[in-house]
């Protein structure tokens, strides 16, 4: 058994698509492996770790103001604007020799709290800079005499960049939320805000949300006037 990293392990995205039928947002990432060696694999156990580059992307000026939240001031994004990570996902590989092509399942979240999901809801077009940094275990055959198997890790430096079309992201999520988003909320909050619909009669948690943001503007304006009269 040898637990030196296995030679000549390439990784690279032929595609990422949006699975329509799933029970919750999934992308789905085809992999192509290819192994420089001419031995043969019988499995890898691959880790992934998906990873976004924001500072590899031109953002517009609405684009810019949509991400102050997450990178602050313009001005500021020399500092702030680092690659984050997005998620993590595995699959096991089977058997192969020379190359192979595997498909990975990448779980989303439009969970507003997730900063993945902030960043890619303020996104207008184009595409999403992505790296997918890999780790996990080879498995190949043994010594010689082709008796036991052997156990190699997968390099440290194996990845591959991809550049996902937002239309794609948005795509997932409209398979899920057609026309709508979701976020979490306190119970606490969720409560008041239960009791505010009940009371007003409101039929909806739009109407209800829509009324919310209707007094405030109301609040605020009328703030304003006060201060211009005084």
């Amino acid at each position: 058994m040898s637990g030196a990293p296995a030679p000549g392990l390439e990784f690279s995205v032929q595609d990422i698509v949006a699975e329509p039928y799933t029970a919750t947002p999934q992308l789905t990432a085809r992999l192509r492996i290819e192994d420089g060696t001419d031995e043969r694999i019988h499995a890898i156990v691959l880790r992934c770790q998906v990873r976004i580059d924001p500072q590899r992307r031109h953002y517009g000026p609405a684009e810019q103001e949509a991400l102050r939240g997450l990178f602050g001031e313009r001005e500021r994004w020399a500092d702030t604007l680092r690659p984050f990570q997005w998620m993590q996902c595995h699959t096991t590989v089977q058997g192969f020799t020379g190359s192979t092509e595997v498909d990975l399942a990448l779980p989303c979240t439009y969970d507003f709290d997730v900063s993945g999901s902030r960043y890619l809801h303020a996104l207008g077009e184009g595409t999403v800079p992505m790296s997918l940094l890999f780790s996990g275990t080879v498995f190949t055959k043994g010594g010689a005499a082709g008796s036991g198997f052997g156990v190699r890790q997968v390099p440290w430096d194996c990845e591959a960049r991809y550049q996902l079309p937002v239309a794609v992201w948005r795509q997932v999520i409209a398979f899920h939320f057609p026309n709508s988003g979701w976020i979490r909320l306190d119970h606490d909050v969720l409560a008041r805000f239960a009791d505010f619909r009940e009371r007003r009669g409101l039929i909806s948690w739009d109407e209800t949300v829509t009324t919310v943001l209707a007094d405030a503007r109301a609040r605020a304006a009328a703030d304003e006037i006060g201060e211009v009269v005084t």
